[in-house]
């Protein structure tokens, strides 16, 4: 389930802790910063990805879009996030994400693969056919989060979030056989999550996090998997600059509406994970 990309973000998380170090010489003794109250992070996510996807039941084969569809690999994406602590004592936090992924591929394939329709109807895609693939992903994240230990240098809290994911699937072949396909859905899934932030000085702060979730019911199985961890350095009163890694696994594998929300028959099984640059402002 969580592949290499377990092992790209401890590794991260290892080199910002080696990249910081010599932060701790900056009177590590005099802290009197407070957790920010709102902050909204914006900045480019620059992602690669990975995409299985199988339309229909059975005999449906499951392909690497990437690879046999053409879609790029590398994404550059606008994102945001946003905070805010709506309690005094300031261990009650919101969460807010969003971004998107706009995917096109346009190719010929070099191997028969084969789909089913929306009535489940097997077609076979014959090699040599010009196949048009679009896979549109929108990710928006809503969190509730508290604080079981909170001080000046440590903020620990456990988290119930909400990912909602409107996917759109379009594929058009031509040549032997025509076909023009579409599957449209939402897929809103929840996680449970660990976050971690560190305040290193009063201008250094290590933020992390890792968010699961698993169900199955009936003929619907799906998971989620991210991590993600960043430095930030925030020289001015309210703003300030960070850098991140993240990974993120998605795998929803239905055969109807088993779950709600969700009328979708096949798999998709997409991964990313990448550098995220960003503005912070802060209050």
């Amino acid at each position: 389930m969580f592949g290499k990309n377990k092992y790209l973000y401890v590794f991260f998380v290892a080199g910002l802790l080696f990249f910081i170090q010599p932060a701790w010489a900056e009177n590590p003794t005099s802290y009197d910063t407070t957790w920010e109250k709102f902050s909204l992070n914006a900045g480019y996510f620059i992602a690669n990805t990975n995409t299985d996807l199988r339309l229909g039941s059975g005999l449906g084969l499951t392909v690497d879009v990437e690879d046999l569809l053409g879609l790029d690999t590398t994404n550059s994406v606008f994102r945001v996030d946003a905070i805010w602590r709506f309690t005094e004592n300031r261990r009650h936090r919101i969460d807010f994400t969003w971004f998107s992924f706009r995917r096109d591929g346009d190719t010929t394939i070099g191997r028969d693969f084969t789909i089913k329709d929306n009535e489940g109807n097997e077609i076979d895609i014959p090699a040599g056919s010009q196949v048009n693939t679009k896979f549109n992903l929108d990710i928006y994240k809503a969190a509730y989060s508290y604080s079981f230990f909170q001080d000046d240098r440590m903020d620990l809290a456990l988290s119930l979030g909400l990912y909602v994911m409107p996917i759109d699937i379009g594929l058009q072949a031509t040549g032997v056989i025509n076909v023009d396909e579409t599957e449209r859905f939402t897929a809103p899934l929840p996680t449970l999550g660990l976050r971690a932030d560190f305040a290193i000085t009063p201008k250094w702060f290590l933020r992390t996090g890792v968010e699961v979730f698993y169900l199955e019911i009936k003929e619907f199985t799906g998971t989620i998997y991210e991590s993600h961890a960043a430095i930030e350095y925030l020289p001015w009163k309210h703003f300030g600059f960070g850098l991140g890694f993240n990974t993120f696994n998605l795998n929803i594998e239905a055969d109807g509406e088993d779950y709600p929300q969700i009328d979708f028959v096949g798999e998709i099984d997409f991964k990313y994970s990448g550098l995220l640059l960003y503005a912070k402002l802060f209050f």
